[in-house]
């Protein structure tokens, strides 16, 4: 009975160490570069699902703000898998918020919905803002997962 309870007992502390939270939804963000003294500051990013469901509809949301207006630019998107790229995208910076972004707080919000065969697991993307003439406004990383169970099976 005792051999038991340890053996329950080892695989839920195994478990709680080595699963994400499942109710964690807010991504830890890091600048590209820690020295720079970018025009668009990141407060956070927040992610619904988290994890990300695989056949489902994510969506980010970033919440940022900025000393002057942005007329236009370009959001590009590269995603890691552990070590290994395997995504990139350019979005049009009026597609994911209002444009002309007025200076003060605003938020860019993007919708994706990964295939049903994407591998689960730990991914790092990377975003970068660039305005007029790709001049670079900001550059994040942060980490999300995606999740075990894919929805496509389901259906």
């Amino acid at each position: 009975m005792r051999a038991s309870i340890y053996f329950l007992l080892g695989n839920f502390l195994v478990l709680a160490i080595v699963l994400p939270p499942l109710a964690a939804d807010e991504a830890s963000v890091e600048y590209c570069n820690k020295k720079a003294d970018y025009a668009v500051k990141v407060s956070g990013v927040d992610i619904v699902p988290y994890p990300v469901a695989r056949g489902k509809e994510a969506t980010f949301s970033i919440s940022a703000s900025t000393d002057k207006g942005i007329s236009n630019g370009k959001l590009v998107v590269d995603v890691k898998y552990f070590f290994f790229h395997v995504y990139q995208e350019t979005h049009d910076l009026c597609k994911e918020t209002s444009c002309p972004v007025s200076s003060g707080d605003f938020v860019l919000s993007h919708q994706q919905t990964l295939p049903g065969y994407t591998p689960p697991g730990s991914y790092t993307l990377q975003m970068k803002l660039l305005g007029e003439d790709n001049k670079e406004l900001t550059c994040i990383t942060f980490g999300f997962s995606i999740g075990f169970i894919s929805s496509v099976a389901d259906s």
